[in-house]
């Protein structure tokens, strides 16, 4: 933004320098309200102002006619846009009225256009760039939308009536009590279980960056310093998935082995191929080979998966996979900006063929035409090779042409200040101007004439650079808008992925084990625990609406209790202690989805009889512990998506999340900060922070 409107006032000062330059001091007048006109307000006012000065300048001090094109090209922008050819056809009357020639008078005539199209080209590339700029975001927030009805469309389709079937068959079954509609209600919940698994993993299957920052999470918890380089695109499709399995599982290695002090996390993407590597500084032996089981996988879809030692004692791990194809990118259309950049290059070219002999007429219109062609190119990227035959096409013809040439070094300029970087590009223009002054002293043109053909070739660079960049800044802003967009979507897919784990998934386990246990009590015990299967199922409906895109504040106490009879219905004797303080809503909610993963956990992936959930607080942190006694002697927890999810909604709150095994028990901690001030990340990409 800063930088577009530095652009557009100084070549809108270069225009006026000219004027001011041939003894019309008033054009500052003229700049100054064409400034505001274009940056700040089109107030009819200034229109009115701006009027007035125009021709005060014109036909008061006897400027040259073609100031009126700043009059012109802002009221091309207005409902009073009609009036602007009577104004550009007054100053073609002026000027012949001041008894200028045909040939003048036509010259004068293009200039004028010119300089209508060049201020309505500066003020319609500033509304683009601050139109583009404005809706960003509701275009990320548009696309968000959509993805989320799209999301409920597909959850209601198939999870939405999975709890339907399960809610009438449990209330089939407490009215009844008969095994075949308990047994429908448990297929049903069976179904649902795996659905919404499927579900998360597809979702989750889009992208790797999630998978980056919850390693470095892990790392760091685990006092590793850790450098996380990202060069690949997403979406990744099932390559990602694949490449995220093996981060956990290289990441997670790292941190069972607890010897590394330095670990490096970094993805490319080349033709047709992404790349996932792991370099740490542990101590490790050659033949370790911890992701065997995943090589066969990572095989299986066209890819490798290698691990070694450097000679440096650093332990890579390298998977490659093949790179979902993408859509070639689509060449940009013309747009309003290229339009009035390649008038105006016309413009120019038809102001110098005026003054080229007939005989010489047809080279000068191909070589004109070679570097208006060249220079619309310069929209869409530098191209050095163009760069340099417009050098020489600027140059190279001045013997044949003589001084009449002399102005095509302009047409030069504007691209070398595109190409380069300032300090090179503005050593570059001094010369093309030093050049141009040179070769006008060699044909022994007058001062006035000298001078004017050289700071002509530098106000028609700075026009032409301006009209290339701000065209530019306008792609780039509407490239911008579209990848956030893009990235909005992934990140909204990604939101429900790990609601639909860690919400969802903890709901239908728990609902599918009390069904089974309902079906092994006397029928006065079932239907107590059947009617909390209804809670349940009434809970999950509210959870699959916040998986649809809705916001859901949960209850520590409340999650506790749940667990606890969860847990007590698996033969787990839990023993609860929570000594925690009022919460921030957004702390709550992503400590409770914590203990809902450590309880699922706890049912899914170990033997255990006890469980104890502990809550503190102290030194401005909250502490959750979890600890169970099914941790098995030799068998380090691998990463899971579960914890994967966590550990990303804990970092953006600040939070941190360790796993381990202790004396034979296994430990889950989660700490999140008290004070709501600090909370200033967002977890899902979407909403508030942590919500779910």
């Amino acid at each position: 933004m800063f930088v577009t409107r530095m652009i557009v006032v100084a070549v809108l000062a270069a225009l006026a320098g000219v004027y001011v330059l041939a003894g019309a001091p008033g054009a500052v007048l003229v700049f100054a309200v064409q400034c505001l006109y274009t940056l700040w307000s089109r107030a009819w006012w200034l229109l009115a102002a701006q009027a007035v000065l125009v021709f005060w300048v014109t036909l008061g001090a006897g400027s040259s006619v073609v100031v009126l094109g700043f009059l012109a090209g802002s009221l091309l922008v207005t409902r009073l846009w009609a009036v602007a050819p009577a104004v550009a056809f007054s100053a073609v009357v002026i000027a012949y009225a001041r008894g200028g020639g045909l040939a003048s008078t036509l010259d004068l005539a293009i200039t004028t256009v010119l300089m209508t199209l060049i201020v309505l080209g500066l003020i319609r590339l500033v509304e683009r760039v601050d139109e583009l700029h404005a809706t960003r975001q509701a275009l990320a927030a548009a696309a968000v939308g959509e993805e989320r009805l799209r999301i409920a469309a597909e959850l209601s389709d198939g999870l939405g009536r999975g709890l339907a079937t399960i809610t009438d068959g449990v209330r089939r079954a407490m009215n009844h009590t008969t095994a075949t509609d308990l047994g429908e209600a448990v297929s049903a919940a069976r179904r649902s279980l795996a659905d919404a698994r499927a579900a998360a993993a597809g979702y989750r299957a889009m992208s790797l960056t999630p998978e980056l920052t919850t390693a470095r999470g892990m790392l760091e918890a685990a006092g590793v310093r850790v450098e996380v380089r990202a060069g690949h695109a997403e979406p990744l499709g099932p390559a990602g998935a694949l490449l995220a399995t093996v981060l956990r599982e290289a990441v997670t290695d790292v941190v069972r082995r607890g010897t590394a002090r330095h670990c490096l996390v970094e993805t490319e993407e080349g033709p047709g191929t992404v790349t996932l590597r792991i370099t740490d500084d542990g101590r490790r032996t050659a033949e370790d080979d911890a992701l065997s089981e995943l090589a066969a996988q990572v095989r299986a879809a066209g890819g490798t998966l290698g691990a070694g030692l450097s000679d440096q004692g650093r332990h890579t791990v390298e998977a490659t996979l093949p790179a979902p194809r993408r859509r070639p990118e689509e060449r940009p259309r013309a747009d309003l900006s290229v339009l009035i950049l390649a008038a105006v290059l016309v413009g120019f070219s038809l102001k110098a063929l005026l003054q080229i002999p007939t005989g010489l007429l047809p080279h000068a219109v191909g070589l004109l035409a070679v570097i208006v062609v060249m220079q619309l190119r310069s929209v869409h990227g530098r191209h050095m090779a163009a760069l340099g035959v417009m050098a020489v096409l600027a140059f190279a013809p001045v013997p044949l042409f003589g001084p009449i040439w002399l102005g095509v070094g302009g047409f030069l300029a504007g691209p070398v200040l595109l190409a380069f970087r300032p300090r090179t590009a503005w050593p570059l223009v001094a010369a093309i101007v030093a050049a141009t002054a040179a070769l006008a002293a060699s044909f022994e043109l007058p001062l006035a004439a000298a001078a004017n053909v050289t700071v002509s070739n530098l106000v028609t660079g700075l026009v032409i650079y301006s009209l290339l960049r701000l065209a530019g800044i306008a792609k780039e802003l509407q490239a911008a808008r579209e990848g956030l967009a893009r990235s909005a979507v992934v990140e909204e897919r990604l939101r429900a992925a790990r609601d639909l784990h860690d919400l969802l998934g903890h709901d239908l386990a728990a609902i599918l084990l009390k069904c089974e246990l309902a079906r092994r009590l006397p029928p006065e015990a079932a239907r107590a625990e059947l009617a909390e299967v209804l809670e349940m199922a009434e809970r999950a409906g509210h959870d699959l609406r916040s998986v649809s895109g809705g916001q859901l504040d949960l209850s520590l106490a409340a999650e506790a209790g749940s667990a606890a009879s969860v847990l007590r219905a698996a033969g787990v004797e839990v023993a609860s202690d929570l000594a925690h303080p009022p919460l921030p809503a957004e702390v709550e909610t992503v400590l409770s989805a914590v203990l809902r993963e450590a309880v699922t956990n706890v049912l899914r992936h170990s033997a255990a009889r006890h469980c104890v959930i502990r809550t503190s607080a102290g030194g401005g942190r909250v502490r959750l512990t979890v600890r169970n006694d099914g941790a098995r002697a030799g068998e380090a927890r691998r990463g899971s998506s579960g914890l994967g999810n966590l550990t990303t909604r804990l970092a953006a709150l600040d939070g941190r999340l360790t796993t381990g095994a202790d004396d034979g028990w296994f430990v889950l901690d989660a700490t999140a900060p008290l004070d709501p001030a600090r909370l200033g990340g967002q977890a899902d990409g979407v909403g508030a922070v942590a919500r779910v």
